[in-house]
């Protein structure tokens, strides 16, 4: 019985078969990546240059925008360069860090978007006390929380996952690493350890 000591790769998902098929879907990424790019790199100009916009509601955007990139950048280049290069390989490291980095931002991403249901929330209920309440520094706190506790939830999520005995070969059935699908390669009873893993994600 294997383990994942002994797993080198991974393979990911062959969007397609036909080489055809495989340069339409890079340049469908490669639209996607360099929409992405342009929208984004155009809110994270205009917030940082626009000084009328140094407000909570476009700080925590212009931090939105970031996640954005960076959940791009995480999975798009190495779907591009399997479709380009026909290939479907990922190393074990690189796809521990793929995961790592996905889950990072992803994370960073959900609380953000709270902290902004929490900003309309005060500016609307309570806009006397708006100003005080959601100054810059109080802002830059909950940025920095919500980055720092997506990046422990992140590492906790990647190292319980890939602490895992993996015996069902290496292939997943996704396009990038994800959780579930290196869940599905595992040998052993891990129902217990995700449950755990769960109650203290949740009380991040």
């Amino acid at each position: 019985m294997s383990n994942s000591s002994s797993i080198s790769h991974f393979l990911l998902l062959a969007l397609a078969d036909t080489r055809q098929l495989q340069l339409l879907h890079f340049c469908l990424f490669l639209g996607i990546s360099l929409a992405a790019l342009l929208a984004n790199g155009l809110i994270i100009s205009a917030v940082a240059c626009g000084h009328h916009l140094h407000t909570p509601m476009f700080f925590f955007l212009l931090n939105l925008a970031l996640t954005d990139l960076g959940s791009i950048c995480t999975t798009v280049p190495k779907a591009m360069h399997n479709s380009l290069w026909d290939t479907r390989n990922i190393s074990y490291k690189g796809c521990a860090a793929q995961l790592l980095f996905f889950l990072f931002f992803i994370g960073a991403e959900y609380y953000l978007l709270t902290i902004m249901c929490y900003d309309r929330y005060m500016s609307i209920c309570k806009p006397l006390h708006y100003r005080t309440l959601l100054g810059s520094r109080a802002c830059a706190h909950m940025a920095a929380a919500a980055w720092a506790s997506a990046f422990l939830n992140a590492l906790m999520q990647t190292a319980n996952t890939f602490s895992l005995p993996l015996c069902h070969g290496n292939d997943l059935g996704q396009f990038f690493c994800e959780i579930p699908q290196i869940l599905k390669l595992s040998c052993s009873k891990s129902h217990l350890r995700k449950l755990g893993l769960l109650a203290v994600t949740a009380s991040i």
